[in-house]
């Protein structure tokens, strides 16, 4: 259970997410569809109340909060406003490798900022030939001294990145050998870095207002001083890093779900058809029970997760399974609710689809589905 401090900013999220972000979100999804568009005083606002930095350390400027609350958080907000969740767990990706794996000094030097609640991080790892297969990546970071080098000059293109031509900053992974997966660096790219430009934003078929485009490395220099952990350590720490994602996405999906379960709920206490409640009956009322078995399992395995997490022990498992649960499930609870609603959860006058669309990215991105089989089984027959 969280703490009385852990339980008041689970609170806090809620109220914010009511006030705030609950009577805007829907306008901002529909004109971002045409017009892409990241809710940046949607990111401000909970930025303010020291939302964006709650897994970190204090002495940082984080609320050095459990992970565990910090994913109900995170499910909070995406109860609410899914592509805002997605970038509050994106923004907390971009910040672990430095937290992480990151100098004294370096901590020192960039944390402060990224943990200000007034910036925003990109991680760049994916490419459109090195998604699932990381260690297949070309964007390359030539040294000015290989024995002693004072800045890496970046070039390539990174795709799929959310935040992009908006962060203040890009967690960037790069090729600095040829020896494969053991030949990927880590930089923290500034945002306003010379060379650094941006492609269109894809146009998707759900979260409009989480931007996403190919950024692009055009002879960018950064100074070796931001190269995070050894050269060559980047797959470690991407890998690493994906571990809490997974987390992220999972607790974002299970907000996502809960929401849809909620509106299918009350759509079925008050529709009547036949003189009573839809509810009433027992083919729908089952659904309605799978449905909250559903969403009650993933939040179980996110948690379950997180608190392995948060005492210290290998957890890589865990979050591959709550990735996998939660996300499938977000989309069969989505459908669903599209199903309770009938040709009225078709209809844009109702949020459940728009819901439905958003659930599907789910099971593709922070390593697609198949991708979560394949680190379970390997961890269950090596063990």
């Amino acid at each position: 259970m969280p703490s009385e401090e852990g339980q008041d900013l689970i609170d806090l999220t809620r109220e914010i997410c009511a006030k705030e972000l609950a009577p805007v979100v829907d306008e901002a999804e529909r004109d971002a569809a045409t017009t892409p568009k990241l809710p940046l005083e949607a990111f401000r606002v909970l930025g303010r109340a020291g939302l964006l930095s709650l897994p970190y350390p204090e002495e940082f400027g984080g609320a050095e909060q459990p992970y565990e609350v910090y994913l109900q958080v995170v499910e909070e907000i995406a109860s609410v406003w899914m592509s805002v969740a997605v970038g509050v767990s994106v923004h907390g990706l971009t910040c672990y490798p430095v937290a992480t794996f990151g100098t004294d000094e370096q901590k020192k030097r960039l944390l402060p900022d990224m943990l200000s609640g007034d910036q925003l991080g990109a991680y760049c790892l994916s490419e459109r030939s090195a998604g699932s297969d990381v260690a297949a990546m070309t964007t390359r970071a030539v040294a000015d001294d290989e024995t002693d080098p004072t800045s890496y000059r970046l070039k390539g293109t990174k795709a799929w990145i959310s935040h992009a031509g908006h962060a203040d900053f890009y967690t960037s992974f790069v090729r600095t050998s040829d020896d494969g997966g053991r030949g990927l660096s880590c930089l923290v790219v500034p945002g306003d870095a010379q060379g650094l430009e941006f492609g269109t934003p894809e146009k998707k078929m759900g979260l409009h207002c989480d931007t996403v485009s190919e950024v692009h490395f055009e002879g960018v220099d950064v100074a070796a001083d931001r190269l995070v952990g050894e050269r060559g350590q980047g797959m470690a720490i991407a890998l690493s890093a994906l571990d809490s994602g997974r987390l992220g996405i999972a607790a974002a999906a299970t907000g996502l779900a809960q929401a849809a379960l909620d509106r299918a709920v009350d759509y079925a206490k008050d529709r009547q058809q036949f003189g009573r409640p839809i509810g009433d009956n027992q083919g729908l009322a089952f659904l309605l029970a799978d449905m909250e078995a559903a969403v009650t399992s993933a939040r179980a395995s996110y948690l379950h997760a997180a608190r392995l997490k948060d005492a210290g022990r290998p957890f890589g498992k865990e979050a591959a399974v709550a990735k996998l649960v939660a996300t499938d499930n977000a989309m069969r609870v989505t459908t669903d609710a599209v199903q309770v609603l009938g040709g009225a959860g078709y209809t844009q006058d109702f949020p459940l689809e728009r819901y439905m669309r958003e659930a599907k990215v789910t099971q593709i991105f922070e390593g697609t589905n198949q991708i979560q089989r394949l680190v379970i089984s390997r961890q269950l027959l090596r063990g």
